[in-house]
């Protein structure tokens, strides 16, 4: 798993996102866990989200980290452009947060990955286990 890299909030190629964890064309086995299910912070004095700057949530004064599913496969956005956007209401002011589940799907329009592409996240794409399978 490569580190994910620093934020500064500066734009990238015009566009305020963070660089790619992943390069083009490579990806990687996410160990930790990804999206949703949020669930409860176990160290809330001294909680780190789920990812630096990346989904994460205060419920109510309850920090909440992601207890998504793990080992999902971590690919660069720009790597599976006919993924279809799932029309699951979470897009901001520059891209997907990620935080409501997956929004890309196959042309068919099942679910299969969840893409984190707004300002304050890493911008990547996970897949999720049991989706999609090697040709």
């Amino acid at each position: 798993m490569p580190q994910r890299p620093a934020r500064d909030g500066l734009p990238v190629d015009g566009v305020r996102r963070a660089p790619a964890t992943m390069p083009r064309g490579f990806y990687a086995v996410d160990p930790d866990p990804t999206g949703t299910p949020f669930v409860p912070s176990q160290d809330q004095d001294s909680f780190i989200p789920a990812y630096p700057g990346g989904p994460s949530m205060d419920n109510e004064g309850i920090e909440m980290v992601s207890g998504g599913p793990r080992n999902t496969l971590l690919l660069h956005p720009e790597d599976m452009p006919d993924l279809s956007w799932l029309s699951t209401g979470e897009v901001n002011c520059c891209g997907a947060p990620g935080d409501m589940g997956p929004n890309r799907g196959c042309r068919c329009g099942a679910p299969i990955g969840t893409e984190m592409s707004e300002c304050y996240t890493p911008y990547e794409l996970h897949l999720v286990p049991g989706a999609v399978a090697e040709r």
